[in-house]
């Protein structure tokens, strides 16, 4: 993805986004944000509709120092945002679950990011355009070149929504679990049982090409 140029390398702390539950793992280093933004497909989008909060799973994607979502024109969680409601985006990857001694040290070792703000509406087809060609090329580098560009009612169908890297504040735990003193002699196993996404082997459509079977890309 793009990154903007002459930044500082940590965002600003706004009141909303400074880390109060365990400071000692927030972060607003800016490179490690563009980086679990990048590496999730998924995030969670929230705002208030008719005086209730809501919340959706989406994809997204960066563009330099703004993060992209896309949906329905008749969703109405996008149209509560276009038409000005403030929403909170969060991102979180699960890297582990960390066992201790004692139930309440327990833990996960994770990856988490939270963005407030207002979203800003795509409005010109050829900027819709673009932000689909982004989407696909995140999803499959390349794949953009193979396939059948959106027509002009699909572009009209769907809302595409930016929103800026501004109020926005990062949470990373990894490592051992911490146990008190008087714990480590218990006579139990304690460490860190790992987590990572992994790519299956790609399935055909039924109705693929012939010439086309078992070309399915990931994974490399």
């Amino acid at each position: 993805m793009s990154d903007v140029l002459d930044l500082p390398d940590q965002y600003d702390v706004h009141p909303i986004t400074k880390v109060v539950r365990g400071p000692k793992r927030a972060s607003y280093d800016r490179k490690l944000v563009h980086g679990i933004i990048d590496d999730a497909l998924i995030c969670h989008v929230g705002t208030m509709v008719n005086g209730r909060p809501t919340m959706i799973p989406t994809a997204h994607w960066r563009v330099g120092e703004r993060i992209y979502i896309h949906g329905a024109s008749k969703n109405r969680i996008l149209g509560a945002i276009a038409e000005g409601a403030d929403a909170c985006l969060c991102i979180t990857h699960l890297d582990g679950l960390v066992m201790a001694r004692s139930a309440f040290h327990h833990s996960a070792n994770y990856r988490s990011v939270v963005i407030y703000g207002k979203g800003e509406v795509v409005s010109d087809d050829a900027g819709k355009m673009e932000h689909s060609r982004l989407f696909m090329e995140k999803l499959e580098p390349g794949r953009w070149d193979t396939i059948r560009e959106p027509n002009k009612q699909e572009l009209k169908a769907t809302m595409f929504l930016g929103f800026d890297l501004n109020e926005v504040s990062a949470k990373v735990r990894a490592g051992d679990p911490v146990d008190d003193d008087e714990d480590y002699d218990l006579p139990v196993w304690a460490g860190v049982l790992p987590c990572q996404n992994v790519w299956g082997t790609p399935i055909d459509d039924a109705k693929v090409d012939p010439g086309f079977v078992g070309k399915g890309k990931k994974p490399e």
